[in-house]
Order: C-alpha cells, then sequence, then structure tokens
C-alpha cells in the first residue's frame, strides 16, 4: 500500500538542518553571478547546505530544461533553451575560484540534439582540465540512446569517473523512467568500464522494490564492472510524480551497503540522504581500489 506524498511526515534520519553559512553563501552567490546551474538546486537535493559549505556543488550544464519526463525526477522538462557555448569556461573559472581538487559535473538529457550533447560534454570537460589541470573530475551523464560513438566523447576527454544511473530495480525501471532502460544503462555502463574509467551508479530506494530485487541490481551492476554505487531514499517532487512507498530505514541500507563490499565494489555509498554526488571527492579512490 503506498503512502500520500503529501501526508507523509519525515523520520527522524531524514531531517537536515537549513543550509547556512559564509561557504553556502559564497558558492550560491558564484553560481548566481557566473549563470550556471547545479543539480543541487534543481533537484532540491536535502544535502545542499552540507555540501555547499564543503566548498562543492554539482554543476549541471546543458542547461535546467530536460527533454525527458521521467517520474521522479524534480527537474523540470520542457523544451530546452539553445545551447550556450560559454558555459564551459564560465563553468571552469567558478571550480577555479572555489579551488576545488575535485568537480562533478551532470547535464539534462538533450534528445533535442543530434548528438544528445556529447560534443559540448567533451568541450566541457576539456575545458575545466584546461583551466584546473590538477582538479579530478566526476560527469554524471545521460545514456546517449547508448550510442558508443556518443559515449567515446565523453569517454575520450578522460574525466576520473564517469557515472550513469540506473535509478531502479529493473521491474519498476520503466514504470517511473521515461526513456531509458534498464538493460541500455547496464550496457552504457559497461562500455565505460571497459575503457579502463571508473564506472558508477546509483539507484534509490522507497519506490516498492524487494530486498531480493535490489540484490540483483547490485549483482547486475557489479557483473558489468562498475566499481561505485550509491544507493539513497526516493523523495517525491509532488504528487504528480512516483509514489513514495516506503521509508526504508537506516539499518537496511547498513545491510546494502556491507551486500556491496562483498559483491567486491570498491565503495559503497549507502544511506537515507545519500545522493548520486554525495561524497564524490571521496569515490575517487576507487581509481586505486578498483
Amino acid at each position: 500500500m503506498s503512502l500520500k506524498n503529501d501526508t507523509i511526515r519525515l523520520p527522524r534520519w531524514m531531517k537536515v538542518p537549513m543550509p547556512k553559512g559564509e561557504n553556502y553563501s559564497k558558492v550560491r552567490n558564484l553560481i548566481h553571478d557566473h549563470q550556471l546551474n547545479t543539480i543541487c538546486t534543481s533537484g532540491n537535493c536535502p544535502n545542499k547546505g552540507e555540501c555547499w559549505n564543503a566548498g562543492t556543488a554539482t554543476f549541471m550544464i546543458l542547461g535546467e530544461k530536460c527533454t525527458r519526463n521521467c517520474r521522479f525526477c524534480y527537474v523540470e522538462a520542457t523544451k530546452p533553451d539553445p545551447i550556450d557555448w560559454n558555459e564551459p569556461e564560465r563553468l571552469a573559472q567558478t571550480i577555479a575560484t572555489l579551488k576545488l581538487k575535485h568537480a562533478v559535473i551532470t547535464s539534462v538529457a538533450r534528445d533535442d540534439l543530434h548528438d544528445g550533447g556529447a560534443r559540448f560534454w567533451a568541450i566541457t570537460i576539456k575545458s575545466i582540465k584546461k583551466v584546473n589541470p590538477t582538479v579530478t573530475m566526476e560527469v554524471l551523464i545521460p545514456d546517449f540512446d547508448g550510442k558508443t560513438e556518443l559515449l567515446d566523447y565523453v569517454i575520450k576527454a578522460r574525466p576520473e569517473v564517469i557515472s550513469h544511473n540506473i535509478e531502479t530495480v529493473e521491474r519498476i525501471s520503466p514504470k517511473i523512467r521515461s526513456k531509458a532502460t534498464y538493460q541500455r544503462s547496464l550496457q552504457v555502463l559497461k562500455h565505460i568500464a571497459s575503457q579502463g574509467i571508473v564506472a558508477k551508479s546509483g539507484i534509490m530506494l522507497g519506490v516498492g522494490e524487494t530486498r531480493d530485487e535490489v540484490l540483483q541490481a547490485l549483482h547486475d551492476l557489479r557483473s558489468v564492472g562498475v566499481s561505485v554505487v550509491t544507493i539513497g531514499q526516493y523523495l517525491p517532487p509532488g504528487e504528480l510524480h512516483t509514489r513514495l512507498m516506503e521509508y526504508v530505514k537506516p539499518e537496511d541500507f547498513a545491510f546494502y551497503k556491507q551486500a556491496g563490499l562483498e559483491m567486491g565494489f570498491a565503495y559503497v555509498e549507502s544511506g537515507p540522504l545519500v545522493r548520486s554526488s554525495y561524497h564524490a571527492e571521496q569515490h575517487i579512490h576507487a581509481l586505486k581500489r578498483g
């Protein structure tokens, strides 16, 4: 039986303090002044205060309007704006100003573009590394319709970690993802891992999955070479989105973390407040252990 999204009271383990602090304000102001987007804001991330106070943010390129309409996502699904070709340089300079050692970049899906934005992704990665030669980078990418020639634009730009989320277990995937498929996502991750780059993925819990299905999803990810996995709690954006079925308990997240480590993942980030980029600066260690 599903829970009503508008009447559920957050359990104590889901409550976080209001974002504030000097570093938080600095990051917020830089993002605004440089006309950049972040998934922290567009995705209404509960960890925004913690991450921005630590001087980190997950930047979102190619605008903030998505061509896909996934039923779990906060990001606006509508006709995207034209590409801003000055965005890569502004982003590179912002990362330099923040003196980041590790940067995380994601994007909306751009199915309106003939290459899905793959070339823009490559330009962005190269621009960041040119201005910040010592920075390490994680990129969270769409599936590019599973086309390896488009994935290779990103791969050849050589970010240290390439992430692509399967989002949920195989049975539920068609119900909440508008175009991407479970098996295609696994093939995308397999191709990434085969090129010698750390492959990362993530799933969210609380949409009706069973324990066995979560374990199977973890097994599937490990079997295609994924080294890092994140497991977090689904939070519904609103009444028109996928319903929340349960708040998964912290001890269950601990169970999945241990199970993932026993399967051979180099890093498992599992907890109620975990999102794809949570503690991403630590995931770079998978390079040494994966």
